[in-house]
């Protein structure tokens, strides 16, 4: 058989060499962040999703700098672009367009993104349920509970000032700074009474007292309170045996970190709003925290955060995965947790909202099974949309699946950042 012959019955899916990316268009649900889809000369797409939260425009202003690429050259077009990302939902273009171009060269060369990042160090992801906050402890410990006979293995919950905010003798603040979420942590000026310390014990412990202490349980949302009444807090929780204090100051300051770490003996937890492996280093290297917590949609994709799971391992330090969207960037973080030795656990918002599973096909329905997500071997991402089921729940503000977006076509800048 000639190699003529032999290359007619092989499907090689694409010519990868001469693959180019020709079109990138957006369209949004009312779950997760806008769902980013680039078209090639060769029939295939790949998918990625800007961070929750996030505006369009982030990915958009990126379209003429990657149009004519190719897109299995993943590193180069992300240094190139890389720059136009931020921390927190600024990062979201870099990011879903990272993840889109891993699904193209996944498919192109017929195989899981995970193979591309490394190869895999497990079949199924272990999943935690995002659980939004009830006054009553007994519901609280009851809702999780719930999560629990539906086989998740590990649970979080907020444990924040909003729960003792109306119970008088329980916070103190300069007037106006409890209703405002735009001053960081340091400059409210809102403290936690012994009264409000000794309520939040109260709730967490009624908690436990439903779920068990044999099972994790980390904490978010704690409020914007200063390191002084953080370090006060977490110490008073540690009899509860919790996973990780979550975002309890900003990322930004480490040295803070490094006194809330060094005066609590509970796992100290952040980093779902910082942009790539920087930060995260200077984290490490501080010894500031002991579970980082990136999110793919925003620390800059499989790739990069592959790379700070990595980082991570050499400081000892676990990673756990942020994860607020559609299954689009649930499945990026499928591959990448799947990829790095260090994962812990990832995070998920949508575990109330049958609808969310039916956005993709290829999966099972629901996706998460036991409270664990299996690690597809088909290429790419491993999923199709389902359109039908986007448009039903296409976000209320999204006028059209995905929408032309040729105005974007040919913007041009000087970008090079030396001379």
């Amino acid at each position: 058989m000639t190699s003529t012959e032999i290359s007619s019955n092989v499907n090689t899916n694409s010519r990868p060499s001469e693959l180019k990316i020709t079109d990138m268009r957006l369209t949004q649900t009312r779950t997760g962040g806008p769902i980013l889809k680039l078209d090639t000369n060769q029939g295939i797409y790949g998918l990625g999703e800007v961070r929750d939260g996030a505006s369009k425009t982030y990915a958009l202003l990126l379209k003429s700098r990657i149009l004519g690429e190719n897109p299995c050259n993943v590193d180069k077009i992300f240094r190139q672009i890389q720059q136009f990302g931020h921390h927190a939902r600024q990062g979201g273009g870099v990011c879903g367009i990272e993840m889109a171009l891993m699904d193209l060269a996944g498919k192109a060369y017929s195989v899981p993104c995970y193979q591309l990042a490394g190869g895999k160090f497990r079949d199924k992801i272990r999943c935690y349920a995002d659980t939004p906050s009830l006054k009553d402890p007994e519901e609280m410990g009851n809702k999780l509970k719930e999560r629990m006979d539906r086989g998740f293995t590990f649970l979080k919950m907020d444990v924040g000032i909003g729960l003792v905010r109306d119970i008088p003798g329980t916070l103190s603040a300069p007037s106006g700074n409890l209703d405002t979420g735009n001053l960081m942590h340091p400059f409210t000026g809102i403290r936690l009474t012994d009264k409000g310390i000794s309520l939040l014990c109260e709730y967490v412990e009624t908690v436990r007292e439903i779920i068990g202490y044999e099972i994790p349980l980390a904490t978010d949302h704690f409020g914007h309170i200063g390191i002084e009444d953080c370090i006060r807090l977490g110490r008073a929780l540690e009899k509860y045996n919790l996973a990780w204090l979550e975002d309890m100051v900003p990322w930004q300051f480490t040295d803070q970190y490094v006194r809330l770490s060094n005066a609590c003996a509970t796992p100290i937890c952040t980093g779902e709003d910082i942009y790539c492996k920087e930060e995260f280093k200077t984290l490490f290297e501080a010894k500031a925290i002991s579970i980082c917590h990136p999110d793919i949609a925003t620390s800059g994709g499989i790739l990069e955060t592959k790379k700070i799971g990595d980082l991570a391992q050499e400081h000892g330090i676990a990673m756990a995965l942020h994860m607020a969207g559609t299954p689009v960037c649930a499945m990026a973080s499928i591959h990448c947790a799947a990829a790095t030795e260090n994962f812990l656990v990832l995070e998920n918002h949508s575990v109330d909202d049958p609808e969310w599973n039916d956005l993709v096909t290829g999966l099972p329905n629901p996706i998460i099974q036991d409270g664990f997500m299996e690690v597809p071997d088909t290429p790419g991402l491993g999923i199709e949309l389902n359109p039908e089921a986007i448009k039903r729940n296409l976000h209320p503000n999204e006028s059209e699946y995905f929408a032309p977006t040729t105005e974007w076509d040919e913007e041009r800048s000087h970008d090079r950042l030396w001379s």
